[in-house]
C-alpha cells in the first residue's frame, strides 16, 4: 500500500521540483515533488493547514514559490520547460486553470459576462454578445445548469454560482484543471454532473488536480492520491490500492479511534430547554414541532431546500415566525426580534457560512473571539488582560492551531476558523447552541475534534442542535434525528431507527410521522 504508482509511462503536463513556500518566517510548504499527468485525476489530500490550497495557488500562478521550480509541457511537442514568469494570466495562457475554494465571480455581471470575463469574443471592433451567450448556454447545459445566462450572479443561489465557476474554467479549454473543494456547496446530483464532466475531460487528455475532504469522492474519480501533512509530502499513491481508512490514517498520521464519541443520553428528568410548537414561516416552513432537552444532541437532516436552516434562523430571530407559532425557552414563551436578543437569552447560533457571516476575516483572532461577549470583558472600558486570558484558554481548549496568534482570522485554515467560531460562540456562555453544517469543508481529523467538542458540551448539560447535510455526521453525533421535508418536520427518529435508509424515506416524503401516529415533540 505504501508503494508509489508507476508514472513513468504517463505524460506530465505540469511538474514541481523542490517547491517551497514561506510567509515571513512561517514555512508552509517544504520540498514538494509533484507530477500532474495527462489524462489523470490527481487527488490532493491533507488536513486543514497541510498546505493544499497554497500548493494549488503556486501551480495556478496566484502565489510565487520561495524556492524550487515549476515546469510546463510545451503546447506543441509536450516537452517540459521551466515556466519563467508565472502569474495566473500566464498560467491560464498555458491552459492551467484554478477554480478557487472561495467563489471568484463579479456579482453584478451576468453568467455570460463572468464566463468570458477577460476572454471576450469580438466581431470586428465590437463584442460578439450573441455568440458569447450561445456558448455560455452550451457550457451551462453541459453541467445540467438550467439558468438564464443573462441573469446577474447576485440573484443566483451559491450552488449555481459554483457551477458557473466550473463553466468559466471549462470555457478556457484548460489542459490542467485544478479544483479546490468544488462540491462543498453542491448537491449530490450536481456533484455527479461535475464528476461526469471530469471523466469527459480526462478522456480528452486533460489533467485534473482535485482537492476534497470527501473521501468517497476521491474513491469515485481519482487515479492517484498525493497526501500532504504539515507542508510535507507524505506520498504519491495509486488510488486503486488505497482505502478510505488508509487515506484518513495517512492524512492525520495516526489511527482515528472513536471518530464519533459516545455521548450519554440526557437524563429522563432533564428539563426541556427549547420547545417549538406549530413552527411556521410564511412561504418556507409549514409545520415543525419539537423539543430539545438539556444534555441532548438533536440532529436535523433533510435534502437541500427542505427548510432546516430557515427553521433555525426563525428560532434565533433572523426570520419571523407566523403568529400561530410558539417558541418556549426553559418553559417561557419567547419571540426574538434579532440574533442579539437570542444570544442574551442564552441561545447561540453558529452559521453554516463562517467566512461571510461567522467571522471577521480581516480582523485578529482575539477580536473575533470576544466579539459576542464584549459585555463580559468591559465595564465602560475593555479589560484587555481578562480578554487575553480567556482567549488563550480557548485556544488551548479548542486546539486552535496558528503558528502566530496575531494573524487575522482569514489566514487560518478552514478547520481552525471553525474552531475559532466555536470558541467565539462559547465565550458568550450559552446554554443552547444551534450549529449549522459544523464540519463543511473541514478535514477528517478536525471533524473528529469538533464531534468531541460537541459531545463534551452535551455532557456539561448544554442543549445542542446539529444541522448537517452529511448523513453519517447526523447519525454519528445525535441522540435523536429530526428530518425535514419540503418545509415540514416529517419525523423524529431515535434508537435503532436512526439509520440512513430510514432518514432518506422521511427526507424524500416517502414516509412521515403520521404514518405511525408519532408525537413529534416526544
Amino acid at each position: 500500500m505504501e508503494s508509489m504508482p508507476d508514472t513513468n509511462s504517463a505524460t506530465p503536463l505540469l511538474t514541481a521540483h523542490g517547491l517551497c513556500k514561506s510567509f515571513g518566517e512561517v514555512q508552509v510548504l517544504n520540498n514538494i515533488e509533484l507530477s500532474v499527468n495527462k489524462g489523470q485525476v490527481l487527488a490532493l489530500l491533507g488536513e486543514n493547514g497541510a498546505g493544499k490550497s497554497t500548493l494549488v495557488k503556486l501551480l495556478g500562478g496566484y502565489e510565487q514559490p520561495t524556492s524550487g521550480t515549476l515546469n510546463i509541457a510545451d503546447l506543441v511537442d509536450n516537452t517540459l520547460r521551466p515556466v519563467g514568469h508565472w502569474d495566473h494570466r500566464s498560467a491560464e495562457s498555458q491552459g492551467v486553470v484554478l477554480i478557487h475554494q472561495e467563489l471568484n465571480l463579479a456579482e453584478q455581471l451576468s453568467a455570460t459576462e463572468n464566463i468570458f470575463l477577460g476572454n471576450e469574443l469580438k466581431s470586428g471592433p465590437f463584442l460578439d454578445e450573441a455568440r458569447m451567450e450561445q456558448l455560455a448556454q452550451g457550457y451551462l447545459q453541459t453541467l445540467n445548469c438550467d439558468v438564464n445566462p443573462n441573469q446577474a450572479i447576485n440573484e443566483l443561489p451559491v450552488s449555481v454560482k459554483q457551477m458557473i465557476e466550473i463553466a468559466k474554467a471549462y470555457a478556457k479549454n484548460s489542459r490542467v484543471l485544478i479544483l479546490d473543494e468544488p462540491t462543498a456547496v453542491l448537491t449530490a446530483k450536481e456533484s455527479e454532473v461535475l464528476f461526469q464532466l471530469i471523466d469527459k475531460l480526462k478522456a480528452q487528455g486533460a489533467a485534473i488536480v482535485y482537492i476534497s475532504h470527501k473521501l468517497e469522492e476521491i474513491e469515485r474519480i481519482a487515479d492517484r492520491v498525493v497526501i500532504l501533512r504539515d507542508g510535507e509530502l507524505v506520498g504519491d499513491y495509486d488510488a486503486q490500492g488505497l482505502a478510505k481508512e488508509d487515506m484518513a490514517r495517512l492524512m492525520v498520521g495516526r489511527e482515528l479511534t472513536n471518530f464519533f464519541p459516545a455521548t450519554p443520553a440526557p437524563k429522563p428528568d432533564a428539563a426541556n430547554l427549547l420547545e417549538v410548537i406549530n413552527g411556521q414561516v410564511p412561504g418556507t416552513i409549514f409545520d415543525a414541532s419539537f423539543t430539545l432537552k438539556a444534555g441532548e444532541i438533536l440532529g436535523f437532516a433533510g435534502l437541500v431546500g427542505s427548510g432546516r436552516t430557515a427553521l433555525m434562523e426563525a428560532i434565533v430571530g433572523l426570520r419571523k415566525f407566523s403568529p400561530a407559532s410558539q417558541v418556549k425557552l426553559r418553559g417561557e414563551k419567547v419571540s426574538f426580534a434579532n440574533l442579539a436578543e437570542a444570544r442574551s437569552a442564552g441561545l447561540a447560533y453558529l452559521t453554516k457560512d463562517r467566512k461571510e457571516c461567522g467571522l471577521l476575516l480581516n480582523m485578529s483572532l482575539p477580536i473575533n473571539f470576544s466579539l459576542l461577549s464584549l459585555h463580559r470583558f468591559s465595564n465602560g472600558l475593555i479589560d484587555s488582560r481578562k480578554e487575553k486570558q480567556e482567549f488563550l484558554a480557548a485556544v488551548e481548549t479548542f486546539d486552535i492551531r496558528a503558528k502566530d496568534l496575531s494573524v487575522n482570522a482569514g489566514n487560518l485554515s478552514g478547520g481552525n476558523q471553525q474552531k475559532l467560531l466555536l470558541a467565539k460562540t462559547m465565550a458568550a456562555q450559552p446554554s443552547l447552541i444551534i450549529i449549522d453544517e459544523p464540519t463543511r469543508g473541514i478535514d477528517i481529523g478536525t471533524k473528529s475534534q469538533i464531534y468531541h467538542f460537541i459531545s463534551e458540551l452535551a455532557k456539561q448539560g448544554h442543549g445542542i442542535i446539529v444541522v448537517s447535510s452529511d448523513m453519517m455526521e447526523v447519525i454519528g453525533v445525535s441522540h435523536r434525528v429530526a428530518v425535514m421535508c419540503r418545509g415540514r418536520l416529517a419525523g423524529i427518529l431515535e434508537g435503532d431507527e436512526i439509520e440512513e435508509y430510514e432518514i432518506m424515506r422521511f427526507a424524500t416524503g416517502l414516509k412521515n410521522h403520521s404514518d405511525r401516529g408519532e408525537q413529534l415533540s416526544a
